[in-house]
């Protein structure tokens, strides 16, 4: 998994504040180096990291919450030949935990978008949804 790739988008609306969307981020990828970047005439908070060690702390949320059967089916409903992609509740982020959403509708102030770009999307699935041996 040494060629792993993470990016994380999001956009941070006008009445919130950048720190605490980047603070929801971080709650979850504690690794990756963030850039505000603007797309549009909107502020985007982007996040990038390479390893597998930028998803320690997600895969340890998996486990935590006892949610990787859900996370699983998500992923693989995301994934191609080289990606995995999903989106994360913001509002969840920022408490710790990860709740998978859509990427319209399901959250008010619009989700966490996650792109994983690997050379084999199911040994990555495999290790972020493993069962404790």
């Amino acid at each position: 998994m040494e060629d792993l790739r993470i990016r994380v988008e999001v956009e941070v609306n006008p009445t919130e504040s950048i720190d605490k969307v980047k603070a929801a981020v971080e709650n979850i990828f504690a690794t990756l180096d963030m850039r505000e970047e603007s797309v549009l005439n909107k502020r985007v908070l982007v996040g990038e990291a390479e390893g597998k060690a930028s998803l320690t702390k997600f895969c340890n949320i998996l486990r935590r919450d006892r949610i990787r059967d859900a996370a699983r089916k998500v992923f693989f409903e995301g994934m191609d030949k080289r990606t995995i992609v999903f989106c994360l509740n913001k509002q969840v982020a920022y408490t710790g935990q990860i709740s998978f959403s859509k990427e319209v509708a399901e959250s008010p102030l619009g989700p966490i978008k996650v792109k994983i770009t690997c050379a084999d999307p199911r040994r990555v699935i495999d290790w972020l949804t493993a069962k404790d041996t």
